[in-house]
């Protein structure tokens, strides 16, 4: 089982926004440092307390400061963007990263981000589909493309002068295109099974009960035998939050306790999700009532935390529920206490995952 690092990332509002990027970027090459093998930057444009308003720059920042690790988009959303530009900017990103790139994409969530781009009234799942379409026509394609769609035309016909090389975008370093991943929220999500039948994999989101991170398997092997594709449980990313501490008296007081960063994210997510009309995302059960999703209930379910022992025992009990999986996908969050998160993060990479592989 290989060993990522997911950072959306989420941090108090009231932090200085230098701080945080400093701190994001930090993490992601003390992950390359430790062997992490995979880093996803989230992206948001309208959330003060999810800062990274562009994953590819976010990116490019790393490009000489990371040696082996490979660099994704966790997510590009696509509705906010031209496909034009996506296209280009990232073929730019994978070549000057020489195929350490991996292409997360997504409708995005956000529903500020969709009410300042105009998207809010329209479907965006159908300007997803549509967008990732034109992005893999214009790097399959010959220029001028001419492509028709019900949101985006793209064409450069008047203008396409092949000997200057004008009209025609860049070409990514991976052929026929970096691999695309998608992140995964919905218990038995039907857009798994889209994404799998046309070759793209998956990461299950962290704030997910294990019951229904178990769901998407069965769906993401539906999309793969639909597509063709053989379906391995070694293409199949979960997320999780997990602190591992040198003593259990700081585990749980980091991990789970009121001044915690974890304490924090789910408060976060919890107030976002909810008041989406996503309560169920939480509940181990749907019959549950949404006055038992507690702040309290839900660091209890969904945090991981302990000494390296007892992390891999915790991870071990999560893998019988959800089944077996190719890469655990960390997921990141606010440095409270640095030294703590980043012992966190060491141990997690030297200790327990050889544990989880002996």
């Amino acid at each position: 089982m290989k060993l990522s690092i997911f950072t959306m990332p989420l941090h108090p509002p009231e932090r200085s926004y230098t701080e945080v990027l400093r701190e994001d970027r930090e993490a992601i090459i003390l992950a390359d440092q430790l062997g992490f093998d995979e880093a996803f930057i989230g992206e948001h444009v309208t959330d003060k307390a999810e800062p990274v308003t562009s994953c590819l720059i976010f990116i490019a920042s790393l490009i000489n400061d990371t040696k082996n690790i490979k660099l994704g988009s966790g997510t590009v959303n696509l509705p906010n963007n031209h496909p034009a530009g996506i296209a280009a900017q990232v073929a730019m990103i994978d070549n000057m990263l020489e195929g350490r790139f991996l292409f997360g994409i997504s409708p995005g969530g956000l529903l500020s981000d969709a009410e300042i781009f105009g998207n809010l009234d329209k479907d965006r799942t159908e300007m997803f589909v549509e967008s990732i379409n034109h992005i893999l026509d214009i790097w399959n394609k010959e220029a001028p493309y001419n492509l028709e769609g019900k949101y985006w035309n793209i064409s450069t016909e008047l203008n396409l002068d092949k000997e200057t090389g004008q009209g025609i975008i860049v070409s990514p370093y991976q052929k026929p295109h970096p691999p695309i991943v998608v992140t995964v929220v919905a218990p038995f999500s039907k857009g798994i099974v889209l994404a799998a039948q046309r070759g793209w994999t998956p990461i299950s989101a962290n704030f997910l009960q294990p019951i229904w991170v178990a769901s998407h398997w069965p769906m993401y092997k539906k999309g793969c035998e639909l597509g063709g594709y053989e379906a391995k449980t070694e293409n199949w990313r979960v997320a999780k939050s997990i602190f591992v501490a040198d003593d259990e008296k700081t585990a749980q007081r980091y991990g789970k306790g009121p001044d915690g960063p974890y304490h924090f994210y789910f408060k976060q997510m919890m107030k976002k999700l909810i008041g989406n009309g996503r309560p169920d995302l939480f509940k181990h059960d749907r019959d549950m009532a949404d006055s038992d999703v507690t702040l309290d209930y839900v660091l209890d379910s969904l945090v991981i935390t302990g000494t390296v022992d007892s992390v891999v025992e915790q991870i071990e009990s999560f893998k019988e529920k959800t089944g077996d999986f190719g890469t655990l996908v960390y997921a990141a969050h606010d440095w409270v206490e640095p030294e703590l998160s980043k012992r966190s993060m060491e141990l997690m990479s030297k200790e327990v995952m050889p544990k989880l592989n002996q």
